[in-house]
């Protein structure tokens, strides 16, 4: 349940939600990040931080620059939980849906 938290609260904050949602179309550096979402570096660097801390961004440094992408993982694992959500959900319905049927 703490690695679910952890990317939950690392998505909480809109401006890493933005970057995550920026790093769905690939890897990007940290000035690139900074000027799409208009923010300044030390700003993307301390969300990206937090980001990699929560394992949902990985870098990989050439030469002297750093490119981040999405980790896949976390998000699979995520996916994971929600699923079990939905599948009471369903589960719910169909006990509903059966329970009209037989109030015909």
């Amino acid at each position: 349940m703490g690695e679910k938290l952890t990317t939950l609260h690392a998505l909480a904050e809109p401006n890493r939600f933005h970057i995550v949602e920026l790093l769905r179309v690939g890897p990007l550096t940290v000035g690139e990040i900074a000027d799409s979402l208009k923010l300044r570096q030390p700003q993307v660097s301390k969300h990206l931080r937090v980001l990699s801390d929560s394992g949902l961004v990985e870098v990989q440094p050439i030469a002297n620059r750093r490119i981040y992408k999405l980790q896949s993982q976390p998000f699979l694992e995520l996916e994971e939980w929600l699923d079990t959500f939905r599948n009471i959900w369903e589960d719910r319905f169909d006990r509903l849906d059966d329970y009209l049927k037989d109030m015909k």
